[in-house]
């Protein structure tokens, strides 16, 4: 009996976005889902306790992060990451590609690997394609990604192909590593789609990296400072490629806008930082925008963050404490902000959800654009 099952119970008559199960050994998620990332074994400031009441279905954690600190063999000795983290959930492990190539300087990228300094000590470190997958091995998640080469915004075509076609290499390397060495029991490969900002990269990329895909497949080097025309471009693009039965992750993608654009394009599964990582700076997402709650306008505002929002935070709480909380640089405010915002997004996608089961997406897209874009 295979271990991983992607079920497709309902597409939307109207738009790509489609409803499904994906089975894992670690439970069952519902798509479209948002994943909060908790990049070294952590979502910052939430207990796993707190992220399994406000409806946490699986979470992501960070390959070169956890490599670097405690380090892969620590986390294999603890039982894996589950037990590690005490999170009996389904976990995604990032292969660290984005992290590595985002130290600019202190790397070099050649087609054996990417050799890298790590920005905790300034250790020298080698990451090849089947040096990650037995990371991720020992890491112990249900989601692996493939090891790939993030191209930036504003790449020439040639430079953005050359980064394509050895993501595709490092691919190969990947599958035929994992599937000799990994237990396709416990964990499943998903492979990347690359390609930047190029037509013709980002369709041949989908249709060779298809081929690989098993359980699953990923969008990678998008939401990366292009416009958001640009985006929706991309998305438009690679939709007729995605194989069907199984899920699509877009990875990085966490603001509401995205989320909606990318479910309404055939997207399924989708993670970002940006809920957690705004929080420590006094911003909430709310139905009706961002709100900065350390602003002055909210001294003496004894309402809640978003009156149509049931987390603890919001029935708790007003944004008048919260940004005393903020301003007085309270621990609390980060772990209470977080919690809504956290909460927030997967309240979206289970509203996208039920508005896919109800064949009322589009309404549903005109409602939420035109609360979350009202000039306050």
């Amino acid at each position: 009996m295979d271990a991983f099952k992607f079920e497709l119970i309902k597409e939307d008559k109207h738009t790509g976005a489609r409803l499904g199960k994906f089975t894992t050994p670690h439970g069952v998620i519902e798509t479209p889902i948002f994943m909060p990332v908790g990049t070294a074994a952590t979502v910052k400031s939430l207990l796993p306790q707190t992220l399994n009441e406000i409806g946490t279905q699986i979470l992501l954690s960070n390959t070169y992060h956890l490599y670097l600190r405690p380090g892969s063999d620590i986390v294999r000795q603890a039982g894996g990451l589950h037990k590690f983290m005490h999170w009996d959930k389904p976990i995604l492990t990032d292969s660290g590609g984005f992290q590595v190539f985002s130290l600019s300087g202190m790397r070099k990228i050649t087609d054996e690997g990417v050799t890298f300094r790590s920005h905790i000590d300034g250790s020298k470190h080698l990451f090849t394609p089947e040096k990650v997958m037995d990371i991720q091995g020992e890491l112990g998640s249900d989601i692996v990604m493939a090891f790939d080469e993030c191209s930036e915004f504003g790449y020439d075509h040639k430079k953005a192909q050359n980064a394509m076609y050895r993501t595709l290499n490092w691919l190969d390397r990947c599958f035929n590593h994992f599937y000799q060495n990994n237990d396709t029991q416990k964990q499943t490969l998903f492979p990347i789609i690359q390609g930047n900002f190029y037509e013709d990269l980002r369709i041949e990329s989908a249709k060779k990296t298809a081929s690989y895909a098993k359980n699953g497949i990923a969008v990678g080097g998008l939401s990366v400072g292009e416009d958001k025309e640009i985006f929706i471009k991309m998305l438009d693009v690679l939709q007729p490629y995605y194989p069907d039965f199984m899920p699509r992750y877009l990875m990085g993608v966490g603001s509401p806008d995205y989320i909606i654009e990318g479910v309404m394009r055939g997207i399924d599964m989708f993670d970002c930082v940006l809920p957690t990582r705004i929080a420590r700076n006094g911003t909430a997402l709310t139905s009706k925008g961002k709100v900065v709650v350390r602003n002055s306008q909210y001294k003496a505002d004894f309402t809640p963050l978003d009156e149509q929002c049931d987390c603890y935070c919001c029935k708790n709480f007003t944004k008048a404490y919260l940004r005393h909380l903020v301003n007085s640089g309270e621990i609390l405010a980060a772990q209470l902000l977080s919690i809504h915002n956290v909460y927030f997004l997967l309240k979206l996608a289970e509203d996208i959800r039920n508005a896919i089961k109800n064949d009322c997406l589009l309404e549903f897209k005109k409602e939420f654009y035109g609360n979350y874009y009202k000039i306050r």
